[in-house]
């Protein structure tokens, strides 16, 4: 897969989008939604993560984070999540 051989050099040389000091998987500025895929990486810096989410979401950022394990053997569940949660901010709130 062309798209998965590119963001591995992407991510490998940190040129996924940058938001204040920290560099993020994906990122949707319209709906201020960042999207992350923890890898074996992450199992090691499970609280420096928890840490860089929450100064990420003080800029009133959302976040959705997904294991690699999931990505790869569960996309469409990942699909799904992502689509219900954008339908579900995009929707205007009730009065």
């Amino acid at each position: 897969m062309g798209e998965v051989l590119l963001w591995q050099e992407i991510k490998a040389r940190r040129l996924g989008y940058q938001l204040g000091r920290f560099i993020v998987d994906f990122y949707c500025s319209p709906l201020k939604l960042v999207i992350e895929i923890d890898g074996s990486s992450h199992d090691a810096k499970v609280e420096e993560d928890i840490q860089r989410q929450k100064e990420i979401e003080r800029l009133n950022i959302h976040f959705l984070r997904f294991t690699e394990r999931d990505a790869r053997s569960n996309l469409e569940s990942v699909l799904h999540e992502i689509k219900r949660y954008i339908s579900k901010i995009a929707q205007p709130p009730l009065q």
